[in-house]
């Protein structure tokens, strides 16, 4: 919404919003660009504007829908805004998936970018190299992240089959958004709705090693490549290495490299590399792409070194997605101890779905702090997440785990116990009280007082 709200103030049009809670690095991207988000008041609706945008967090009750149906104001979903002012007549380039969409999406805005084909983008996050999440061109192609959460309250559809895809690529599919999804089968419907509107001229790009996408695949409408690790795959990525400063992987007879590290960042970057080539680059102009790609705000971030501590902040919120990330730095910073410092705070990880999951992944980490369950309120009493036994599981598993509720108790927990070489990742898909910037205060004081 902020990135969409940018582009179009940009195209002249006054743009406004509310919303109840907005934290960095949407919060600095707005106030750059002079938009003004507020708190919710039906006085901020007073001037009758010409459309009103709904957003997919919004429901009945918020003050401003209600003034919206009670004036009969024009109103619509941003996917709806998409499709009809800005992705038709475009060749839609949609990325997919329960984990990576904003990077693998950011990795293919960069690479038709860094090639002179100028594309339009929309991204759920801000692209180092793009310096915003969405812009709208003359360019034929446009790059979108296809989210499968629901479009909005009057409109239960996923976000995605809106998006008039000419290819497709599902980098992965798991269960998630348990608010709206009951189980993984309701999510397997949503992305067959969008490969059935995959056109016969397009094509759809399959993740080969992923067992709940499989049975999608079975179909003739379009093209369909298959691309991963493992032998099922058309398009086979092999040699796989890391270092400090990246990746490495084959296609092929071509080594390819990229800044990123772990196996979830080499699908992404493979699931680009493929599209990119469907648009006509070559494998040259794919690595030139490759070698200047700066990362997105808030995916393995680097916020900060005081004292030889790091502080990174990460999106990861799910299982997988948080167990990727401590295998990537584990690869990227090997016998350094890192720190997971995790805030349960989406629908899916507030609630106990994931119980035994968590645990898993979390015991990747030398260290693990978990916060108090965001909204605690807002979740029925059986289906919450329990933390006393999360942390009685990662403890069995030998991992020390520690259990505080708020931002503060845990920047004085850490600080006190962090060591010079120590990494403390920071996972929330939130603003998590501003932790990333307390923590890096907090250890330049203790620096300052040891000297």
């Amino acid at each position: 919404m902020a990135s969409v709200a940018a582009a179009l103030k940009e195209r002249g049009i006054a743009v406004s919003g509310s919303d109840q809670g907005i934290y960095p690095p949407m919060s600095n991207f707005l106030e750059e660009r002079g938009i003004e988000a507020r708190p919710f008041d039906e006085a901020n609706l007073a001037h009758k504007p010409n459309l009103v945008v709904i957003g997919n967090a919004i429901s009945r009750g918020n003050p401003e829908a209600e003034y919206v149906l009670e004036h009969n104001l024009a109103y619509c979903s941003l996917p709806e805004l998409l499709r009809h002012r800005f992705l038709q007549g475009k060749r839609s380039l949609v990325v997919c998936g329960t984990h990576g969409k904003t990077t693998a999406a950011s990795l293919l805005a960069w690479l038709l970018e860094h090639n002179g084909l100028n594309p339009s983008f929309l991204i759920g996050g801000i692209p180092n190299n793009l310096g915003q999440g969405a812009r709208f061109t003359d360019s034929d192609w446009f790059v979108i992240e296809g989210d499968e959460y629901d479009t909005a309250f009057f409109d239960k559809r996923s976000k995605f089959v809106h998006y008039l895809p000419e290819a497709v690529v599902i980098n992965n599919l798991e269960f998630d958004h348990a608010d709206i999804f009951g189980s993984l089968a309701e999510i397997q419907t949503s992305f067959r709705r969008l490969i059935n509107i995959v056109p016969r001229n397009g094509l759809l790009l399959a993740n080969a090693d992923d067992a709940n996408l499989l049975p999608l695949l079975g179909i003739d409408h379009c093209p369909v490549r298959r691309f991963g690790l493992g032998d099922n795959s058309d398009d086979l990525a092999s040699g796989l290495a890391f270092s400090e400063s990246g990746s490495e992987f084959r296609l092929g007879n071509t080594t390819f490299r990229i800044p990123m590290i772990g196996e979830l960042n080499v699908r992404n970057a493979l699931a680009a590399l493929l599209l990119a080539r469907y648009t006509g680059l070559s494998d040259e102009q794919v690595q030139s792409g490759f070698d200047t790609f700066k990362g997105i705000q808030r995916r393995m971030e680097i916020r900060g070194e005081t004292g030889g501590v790091t502080v990174i902040d990460d999106f990861a919120h799910h299982p997988t997605a948080i167990r990727e990330t401590l295998k990537a730095l584990d690869q990227r910073y090997p016998g350094r101890r890192v720190w997971a410092i995790f805030e349960p705070r989406s629908n899916t990880t507030r609630r106990n779905h994931f119980q035994a999951e968590l645990a898993e992944a979390l015991c990747l980490a030398k260290r693990v702090v978990v916060a108090e369950i965001a909204r605690l309120e807002q979740v029925p009493e059986g289906e919450r997440l329990d933390p006393a036994r999360l942390m009685e599981d990662i403890r069995t598993a030998g991992t020390k785990a520690d259990y505080l509720p708020t931002a503060d108790e845990i920047v004085t927990h850490v600080t006190a116990q962090a060591e010079p070489g120590d990494i403390l990742c920071v996972l929330s898909n939130g603003g998590f009280g501003n932790i990333h910037q307390k923590l890096l205060a907090a250890l330049a004081e203790r620096s300052t007082k040891e000297l």
